[in-house]
């Protein structure tokens, strides 16, 4: 038993400020995953057996592009979400620094590639 009050063992064991935020971007993407996934795959599984020029013209739909792209922002940010959790629970040292980072670098260019190629569907469709 420690003579220690609870706030003198707690200090020093780092912030607690965005513990609540991440729990909160993670259950409102898991919130949109799951409502736009359902859509993603009744919509994929539609477009089986199509030609090119009716998937293009399918995802250059105003309202398919904008929750495709709802889908892929969702999809990238909850993953690295639950990604960094991982890493943060079962990583330590200077590999879990490095680990996050380049965790965050992959995520954030997989999203910039596949907005980009919605992008390009959309607008060149």
């Amino acid at each position: 038993m420690s003579l220690r009050s609870p706030l003198s063992q707690a200090r020093g064991l780092g912030s607690a400020k965005d513990g609540t935020t991440h729990w909160w971007h993670q259950r409102l993407t898991a919130i949109a995953l799951l409502l736009l996934t359902p859509w993603f795959v009744i919509l994929m599984v539609g477009l089986i057996g199509d030609d090119l020029a009716t998937v293009r013209a399918t995802l250059a739909q105003p309202l398919t592009a904008v929750l495709m792209t709802a889908f892929v922002l969702s999809l990238f940010w909850h993953a690295r979400l639950g990604l960094q959790v991982v890493i943060e629970d079962y990583v330590h040292g200077g590999a879990e620094l490095l680990l996050q980072v380049i965790t965050k670098f992959v995520f954030a260019i997989a999203a910039i590639a596949s907005l980009l190629a919605i992008g390009r569907i959309v607008f060149t469709a």
